[in-house]
C-alpha cells in the first residue's frame, strides 16, 4: 500500500548516508521531502499558521520540487542540516536573519504534533555532553574507564601519575585550524610532564587507556542493534580508515540492554556508541555519538542499517 504521509529529511546537499535511507523510503512508497535549512529563500519556503482551524491549517514546507503539509508529516529525519550564514548581507543583518531562521523554521518544525523525530536536535544536544554520558553509563552498569574532567593542572598531573597510561580526548569534536592547517582532535597519550598551566584555560578530559583487543561501533535504530567489531591496532581508529577491518559481532545481553536504556534515557530514536573490548573480553563504554556516521559500516558489513532507519521513519508518529 502506498503511504501518503511524508517524511521530512533535513540534511546538507551531499549526504550519501541520507541517500541510502531515502532510497529505502522510496521503495516503501513513502513520500519524502528533502531540504537543507541553508536553502531558505528560493530553495526553501516555510509557512505555518496558528489559531486558525481549517484544512491544512498548520501550514506547509516547500522546495522547488516538493510540498509537504505540516499536519501530514509522519516523521522528521534530522540528519546533518546546515544553517544559512547569509554572507550576502552585512554582518548585523546576517546575524538577525540567522536568528530568525533558526527560531522560525526551527520553531515550526519543533511544533509538529505527533511526528517522530530521528533525532530531535534538542535531544541530540542534551546527549552530546561527554561527562553526562559517562555518568549515565556508570549508573546503567556499563564499565567506564577512570576519567577526569578538569582545568586544574595539579589534579591533572595527579591523575596522570596515578594511572599506568592516560590519554587526552576532546570533550567535543570541534573543527579548527592553526596557522591555516586543519587540526583534528584525536585521542592522544599524555604524560605528567606535558601538563602545564595551559590546562587552566578550559576543561580537559583525561582517561585511563583501555588495554583493548579491538573496538566496537554499535548503532541502535529503534530497537534494532547493529554491532561491528573494528580491528586496527590504533589508539584512535578514526586516524586511518584504510587500516581497519570489520566483522559483525553480538553484544553481551547486559551491555546491549544498557545501551538501549541509554538512548531511552535521552529520548533518542537512535544513536552510535563506541566501545573498547579489553584482552579479558570486558566491554568498556567510551562515548555516544547521537548523530554518528554509519554508512561506511553498512558498505563493509552489508548490515541493513539504512533499511532499519527507513522502517523506523515509516512507522512515524501517531496519525
Amino acid at each position: 500500500m502506498t503511504e501518503t504521509r511524508p517524511v521530512l529529511v533535513a540534511t546538507e546537499a551531499e549526504d550519501p548516508t541520507a541517500d541510502r535511507v531515502i532510497t529505502h523510503l522510496n521503495r516503501l512508497g513513502v513520500p519524502v521531502l528533502r531540504f537543507n535549512p541553508a536553502d531558505i529563500g528560493d530553495g526553501l519556503t516555510v509557512s505555518a499558521r496558528y489559531g486558525i482551524r481549517s484544512a491544512h491549517a498548520a501550514g506547509r514546507v516547500l522546495t522547488p520540487s516538493r510540498t509537504a503539509h505540516l499536519d501530514d508529516v509522519r516523521a522528521v529525519y534530522w540528519r546533518r542540516p546546515t544553517w544559512p550564514d547569509f554572507a550576502r548581507l552585512d554582518p548585523e543583518d546576517a546575524r538577525f536573519a540567522a536568528a530568525q531562521t533558526r527560531h522560525g523554521l526551527g520553531g515550526v518544525l519543533r511544533a509538529l504534533d505527533g511526528a517522530l523525530w530521528v533525532k530531535h536536535p534538542a535531544l541530540n544536544a542534551e546527549a552530546d555532553y561527554k561527562p553526562h554520558q559517562l555518568a549515565l553509563a556508570q549508573r546503567l552498569g556499563l564499565a567506564v574507564p577512570p576519567t577526569l574532567v578538569t582545568n586544574d593542572p595539579a589534579d591533572a598531573r595527579e591523575f596522570v601519575t596515578a594511572h599506568p597510561e592516560v590519554i587526552y580526548k576532546t570533550l567535543r569534536s570541534t573543527t579548527y585550524q592553526r596557522d591555516g592547517v586543519p587540526l583534528a582532535g584525536w585521542a592522544e597519550p599524555v604524560g605528567a610532564d606535558e601538563i602545564d598551566d595551559r590546562v587552566r584555560v578550559a576543561p580537559h578530559l583525561f582517561q585511563e587507556r583501555v588495554n583493548k583487543a579491538y573496538d566496537v561501533r554499535v548503532l541502535i535504530v529503534g530497537r534494532q542493534v547493529f554491532a561491528v567489531r573494528i580491528d586496527s591496532g590504533l589508539l584512535d581508529w578514526r586516524r586511518d580508515y584504510s587500516a581497519l577491518t570489520y566483522s559483525v559481532v553480538t553484544l553481551p545481553t547486559p551491555v546491549e540492554s544498557a545501551l538501549i536504556a541509554f538512548i531511552d534515557t535521552f529520548g533518542l530514536a537512535s544513536g552510535s556508541f563506541d566501545l573498547a573490548v579489553d584482552r579479558d573480553g570486558s566491554h568498556w563504554f567510551l562515548e555516544l555519538n547521537p548523530n554518528g556516521q554509519w554508512g561506511w559500516l553498512e558498505e563493509q558489513t552489508e548490515l541493513p542499517m539504512a533499511a532499519a532507519f527507513a522502517d523506523l521513519l515509516t512507522q512515524g508518529g501517531t496519525p
